[in-house]
């Protein structure tokens, strides 16, 4: 149990456009695009020095919830797999694994072959799910996910490290000691707790109620008195943003951040680094795969430089 990233580093990710298109965060352009578009913009993240890119994980949407939800839902692990070959440095990120609806070494085996095949980028970021008929769709229990989650993750830990479980092999094994790093995904309460104790990294999911100084904080002191020594990987999520002029008649999507000034956004997001977490995760308003493109390359060139020097700095 311990953090992938360095300890003297701030990383970013972000959660591809594209895989997954719900109307919480959809962009019109996505509704056309494909494949190819998602190679793009993957790239363009690996080019700038993104530490991961992430890919949901839906199986079944409910008739009543696709209006909502939107219908597609790209395969989690098949995704990441394909990006892996079309990457080369970049981590690739569940984020996150609904691993109540699977028996946790069916995640084990998934894992630690993308592990394998993309030559020790995996990260499994993990979660309890939140739709109740997906369950049923899937024969899993809602009502228990959260227990579940928390007996899979041990069974996981070890399948993962050792490549065995109860006299089973579980492999390939991953080309790395420790497996793939566990982040565990969620801001309530328990999720929090369940990051700090069995996991290697916490995922945030929205704004915890205690809000997320707090919340790093209470993740920390539960791995104290826990006597869990190791450093752990913490992040924290931006708004959407948008760097330059926008021009014409568009509009930025409502809860976007936009300025002309990198050194205005580098100055807003190394104030959210500042709660105690080492990774952001960033997503870009776009009207199309170009611009989102041109958009991460600016990012990573301009605004990310002035975050990590920042923080550096500051701590």
């Amino acid at each position: 149990m311990s953090s992938v990233i360095a300890a003297d580093a701030v990383e970013w990710g972000m959660q591809l456009p594209i895989q997954s298109q719900s109307s919480l965060f959809v962009q019109p352009w996505e509704d056309a695009a494909g494949p190819d578009e998602l190679a793009r913009v993957a790239q363009a993240a690996d080019r700038a020095g993104a530490f991961y890119v992430a890919v949901c994980d839906h199986i079944a949407i409910p008739a009543d919830k696709v209006e909502a939800m939107g219908a597609t839902w790209y395969d989690t692990v098949a995704t990441l797999g394909w990006l892996a070959a079309k990457t080369e440095r970049l981590n690739l990120l569940s984020h996150v694994f609904v691993v109540p609806y699977r028996h946790p070494l069916v995640v084990a085996k998934s894992f630690s072959t993308l592990d394998v095949l993309s030559g020790g980028r995996a990260i499994l970021g993990v979660g309890i799910g939140h739709v109740e008929e997906e369950f049923a769709q899937l024969g899993a229990t809602f009502k228990r996910r959260g227990a579940t989650l928390d007996a899979a993750l041990p069974v996981l830990r070890e399948a993962l490290t050792t490549g065995r479980f109860e006299g089973a092999s579980v492999e390939p094994r991953s080309p790395r000691r420790e497996g793939p790093p566990i982040w565990v995904g969620g801001s309530s309460e328990a999720a929090i707790r369940r990051a700090a104790l069995l996991g290697d990294g916490w995922l945030p999911q929205g704004t915890p109620s205690m809000g997320f100084r707090k919340a790093v904080e209470l993740l920390r002191a539960l791995r104290s008195e826990a006597g869990i020594a190791e450093a752990v990987d913490i992040g924290m999520m931006s708004e959407p943003l948008h760097l330059g002029e926008v021009g014409g008649d568009w509009e930025l999507p409502s809860g976007t951040f936009g300025t002309t000034s990198s050194e205005e956004m580098a100055v807003r997001l190394t104030r959210y680094l500042g709660v105690g977490a080492n990774q952001l995760q960033v997503r870009f308003a776009a009207r199309s795969a170009a611009e989102m493109v041109e958009q991460i390359e600016r990012f990573g060139a301009e605004v990310w430089p002035q975050v990590s020097a920042a923080v550096l700095q500051s701590r």
